[in-house]
């Protein structure tokens, strides 16, 4: 269903992200990111003398991370066509910190940790930020956890994974906890019947 009909409005800035994931011959994984950010108006150009036209990239970059069956980062990759400033590209050093970090648990803070502020670049944290969640419906085994035993990665994520909620109870009933209050009033209308 739409969102519903805006306000009288102008277009003003337009940005494009694309995830894709990619499953290797060797058994890794790449999952691949790209970022376009334009105007809708021609506007001044930090970088060079002169105009900006309407459309053309403020930023376009590329972000390849390689990684294992376990979400470990195995290499790091980054093109940046375009920036806004002649020192960005400096920032795609900091990336390679990223190799053998888990895209399982604790992304963001390891992203915060290795390329937090000016050590590299907000638009490539953003990225990573990201990529993460396009590595775990790349790779099928992400779902899977190591012990049996324990709960889906994804269980307990959103409201749609949510313990109490029917997604878990249809999918994966073994670890369905029942809506809240649920085990209050079955004994109570247990009770009622005798």
């Amino acid at each position: 269903m739409p969102l519903s009909t805006p306000a009288p409005r102008k277009p003003s800035h337009t940005r494009r992200v694309t995830y894709q994931g990619y499953e290797r011959d060797d058994g890794l994984w790449d999952i691949e990111a790209e970022l376009h950010d334009s105007k809708a108006f021609d506007a001044p150009s930090l970088r060079d003398v002169g105009m900006r036209p309407a459309g053309a990239p403020i930023h376009h970059m590329w972000l390849r991370v390689t990684v294992g069956r376990d979400m470990v980062v195995r290499t790091v990759e980054a093109a940046m066509d375009t920036v806004p400033l002649h020192d960005c590209p400096q920032a795609r050093a900091a990336l390679q910190q990223m190799v053998g970090c888990s895209m399982a648990r604790g992304w963001r803070q390891s992203i915060q940790h290795h390329m937090g502020g000016v050590a590299s670049c907000t638009h490539l944290r953003e990225l990573l930020f990201n990529l993460a969640t396009a590595a775990f419906q790349t790779l099928p085994a992400a779902f899977t956890p190591a012990d049996a035993e324990a709960p889906p990665r994804h269980l307990g994520q959103c409201t749609g994974w949510d313990f109490h909620g029917n997604g878990v109870k249809l999918y994966y009933p073994k670890f369905y906890r029942g809506h809240p209050g649920e085990a209050a009033a079955a004994p109570s209308s247990a009770t009622a019947k005798s």
